[in-house]
């Protein structure tokens, strides 16, 4: 985004039914996991306060449970089904409203995937009794520990089911009813009814769901017949004091005989008629260890909004779009007439000033999400979502930062996602910043790291836009010494330079085709030491520096496609994140790439649903993966590896180490004694990727004086 990039149609005001919101941002349902037996907590309402304060028009709750315990996913999830749930969401809507945004309360109940049924002994309420279990292979990625996690929340009980009788019906219907009027006694402005992600309403409309033959089954009709019913029941209940939005998958991604976009518009049609005011389209991937990253978290960029038009031509009410909404897109999706409305989750979650940054002007100013999944593994064990690129999440009482009543001069030492983040928040305290670094740019791995995922760009983007608002004084292509940290007379140093790469202890590790990720970082840009790259590629690395070319991740991504300065046969030693997303690359221009991994998983410490996605399309780009791998020696034309007792080679043009990543931070060793104050953050302190290295930033430097 671009500096008064304008927004007109995302800033709006709009109406959904009876409310009128200011703009035509929602937050939509993201699940907190911070309620005490079924009851809102401060927790919860710090959280929605803070994108209601930052100017965000609709705030929709996470979950809550129509028929609290029954039918939940979490034990920390609100409920509904008492009214001594109403004091707590009064005082939610009280302060989101006082914060100037209205109020959506989700209702659900989880059907199939409602985890606290199977661990309190109770079978799962489903349309029909599933058939085929789900493909589980890809948890062999999953370590001892999270696999542990995750059976925690069920107590190790495995799921029964039961099929929904007519009573079942019944009750279900009068739970959503019921729960929408304690929506209204809270002063709530609207309730959505979930109809999606294999929850029970969405899985009677899923043909992949509901085998049934009586009038809940067969045509679109029947399986829409239970939503209507709640929906014209909720109607019922609370008039035209609140709006119903009603959320629907508008693709269901995984098997043949899920929803299709037809039957979603067909659907939406339907629900409009029972009296909906507004159809928020949502996507559902039906395994979420296969399917997850095409929903309901997309990892492409706007990747519902067609399948929201596709809606939006079926019905004359407002339609929501959701799915790595950015602002432009929403913005592109409204004025195109695709969508009324534009939800964004994750996006919110790392910056929730986003509307009061679009508003003034200042869309660059935006914090973004880097599409890594580390807020949503944390609800796979009923735990608090975290947010890699902002450790206020769930936490917002932190926040605003307090401004320094001594500013200090503080030296920071190394320009990469660690070190700029001290850099911003120094800076953003008041404190006088110099950062120092060895390069010719800033960003170090997360420059690098830009070329094998670009979302990461967008984050690199964002820290340079603030280290320059901010006024700190960058000083590349500097050694950061004893002598010249001296000479800068700093109050306080800050030691941000990342992890140390080693060449594989084993023979032939020291060949010239042998790369560490900082001499494959000198090939493709042409900066930093080169002496380990062939001289028949030193002149290609330097013709791409001069070109301006090896400036840009994009690109390089972009010319690599096309011409890449490397043998066809390559081996990526380590298939940890670095590794497994660099095989993917590599595969993607055309290389025949092997992937030797010691350990069983792959891609650890990726968030599980990116991990899943990521190892499925390495396989499906080619890569050859070895798991239990040990290297023995490098040639220069193949790499011997042993996996159990069987000896093997792969032929190697090119062999990339990237495992043997150390924590070390000799310089912080050096200063002791010699200015008053060093800290280490980042890779340098313990290698934890870009997470680590933000949130041990602001450890610090929200603690320097």
């Amino acid at each position: 985004m671009t500096r008064n990039q304008a927004f007109p149609h995302l800033l709006a005001p709009g109406t959904i039914g009876p409310v009128t919101l200011p703009n035509r941002v929602v937050m939509p349902a993201m699940d907190m996991n911070l309620c005490e037996d079924g009851e809102i907590e401060q927790g919860d309402i710090e959280h929605f306060v803070a994108r209601a304060a930052g100017g965000t028009g609709l705030i929709i709750t996470g979950c809550c449970a129509v028929a609290y315990p029954v039918g939940c996913a979490s034990t920390k999830e609100p409920g509904l089904s008492e009214d001594r749930f109403i004091p707590g969401l009064k005082a939610l809507v009280d302060a989101v409203h006082a914060a100037g945004s209205k109020l959506c309360v989700q209702m659900t109940h989880h059907g199939k995937v409602a985890r606290i049924d199977t661990m309190e002994g109770r079978p799962l309420l489903v349309p029909s009794k599933p058939g085929d279990a789900a493909d589980l292979s890809a948890l062999a990625d999953n370590t001892g520990e999270e696999l542990a996690k995750m059976g925690a929340v069920t107590g190790g009980k495995q799921a029964t089911y039961r099929e929904a009788t007519q009573d079942d019906i019944d009750w279900l219907v009068r739970c959503f009813a019921e729960a929408a009027g304690r929506v209204k006694a809270a002063g709530g402005d609207a309730v959505e009814i979930h109809c999606a992600h294999g929850y029970v309403l969405g899985a009677f409309l899923s043909r992949a769901d509901n085998k049934r033959t009586d009038g809940y089954g067969g045509s679109l009709a029947n399986r829409a017949r239970l939503a209507v019913e709640v929906i014209r029941a909720v109607k019922a209940e609370v008039g035209e004091a609140l709006a119903i939005l009603v959320r629907v998958a508008g693709r269901e991604f995984g098997e043949d005989d899920a929803l299709t976009p037809e039957e979603a518009a067909a659907a939406a049609a339907l629900f409009e008629a029972a009296g909906a005011d507004a159809i928020h389209v949502t996507g559902w991937g039906r395994n979420p260890f296969s399917d997850f990253t095409d929903g309901p978290l997309p990892d492409e960029v706007g990747a519902y909004t067609e399948l929201a038009g596709v809606v939006k031509k079926a019905v004359s009410i407002p339609v929501i779009t959701v799915g790595r909404v950015l602002p432009e897109v929403g913005e592109k999706a409204i004025a195109e007439g695709k969508a009324d409305f534009a939800a964004m989750g994750r996006q919110l979650l790392a910056d929730p000033e986003l509307v009061n940054k679009l508003e003034a002007g200042a869309p660059e100013q935006i914090r973004p999400c880097i599409n890594c999944y580390v807020c949503v593994q944390e609800n796979f064990w009923d735990d608090t979502p975290v947010c890699a690129v902002n450790p206020a999440l769930g936490n917002e009482t932190v926040l605003p930062l307090v401004r320094t009543a001594a500013p200090k001069h503080v030296v920071v030492v190394g320009a990469g996602p660690g070190g700029l983040e001290v850099a911003r928040i120094a800076g953003e305290r008041g404190h006088r910043v110099t950062l120092l670094d060895r390069s010719d740019r800033i960003g170090g791995t997360l420059w690098f790291s830009s070329l094998t995922t670009p979302d990461n760009q967008r984050l690199l983007e964002w820290l340079k836009t603030q280290v320059e608002r901010l006024g700190v004084d960058i000083r590349l292509n500097t050694e950061a010494t004893v002598p010249v940290i001296e000479a800068l007379g700093a109050d306080a140093v800050v030691v941000a330079t990342g992890a140390v790469r080693e060449r594989p202890a084993v023979p032939g590790g020291d060949l010239p085709h042998v790369h560490t990720g900082d001499t494959l970082r000198a090939l493709l840009t042409g900066a930093g030491d080169v002496s380990r790259v062939p001289l028949s590629l030193r002149a290609i690395a330097k013709l791409g520096k001069l070109s301006g070319i090896t400036r840009s991740p994009a690109a390089i991504r972009g010319v690599t496609r096309r011409f890449l300065p490397m043998g066809r046969d390559v081996v990526v030693i380590g298939g940890s994140l670095v590794g497994l997303e660099l095989a993917e690359f590599l595969a993607e221009r055309g290389r025949d790439v092997t992937l030797l991994e010691e350990g069983r998983q792959l891609g650890v410490p990726m968030a599980m649903p990116r991990r899943w996605t990521a190892v499925r399309r390495a396989g499906a780009k080619g890569v050859t993966v070895y798991r239990n791998a040990t290297v023995q020696r490098i040639t220069a034309e193949y790499v011997e590896f042993r996996v159990g007792d069987k000896t093997s080679t792969a032929p190697a043009d090119i062999v990339v180490m990237a495992s043997g990543v150390s924590a070390q931070a000799p310089l912080a060793d050096a200063l002791a004694g010699v200015v008053p104050e060093v800290h280490v953050v980042g890779d340098a302190a313990a290698v934890d990727y870009i997470e680590g290295a933000i949130h041990t930033a602001w450890k610090v430097a929200t603690t320097l004086g």
